[in-house]
């Protein structure tokens, strides 16, 4: 499946930005999906993910800031990311076609990443 991620920018800290992630393929409610992200000199990390049982994971980091959500109408898997902070700030992907288990989550699909920038 190819991903298209979109939404990235500059903002200030405290503000608000909407990824989306589109689908070659379409996305159902039974998808495992997630969004990570890559911060300068930092190696790639999971930000939320969601199940196919539905279950949703959030890094500790972000946990009551973010919040992932697929939209099979339009095709996305979004996250919307609230009171942003400088330690946001980064490369964030999206991965789908899960070869692990529910468990153990191992994407092996990814889309090209757009650029978060958030300053202080």
């Amino acid at each position: 499946v190819q991903l298209q991620a979109s939404g990235g920018g500059s903002v200030q800290a405290g503000e608000s930005l909407r990824l989306s992630c589109t689908s070659s393929r379409r996305i159902t409610n039974g998808d495992a999906m997630g969004w990570y992200r890559q911060a300068p000199g930092k190696q790639r990390e999971a930000v939320a993910t969601v199940r196919s049982s539905g279950a949703i994971n959030y890094a500790d980091a972000v946990r009551g800031r973010f919040t992932i959500s697929r939209d099979i109408v339009k095709n996305t898997l979004d996250l919307q990311m609230n009171n942003l902070k400088p330690e946001d700030t980064g490369v964030y992907y999206c991965a789908a076609d899960n070869i692990g288990s529910d468990l153990v989550l191992v994407f092996s699909s990814w889309g090209e990443g757009t650029l978060v920038t958030v300053s202080s």
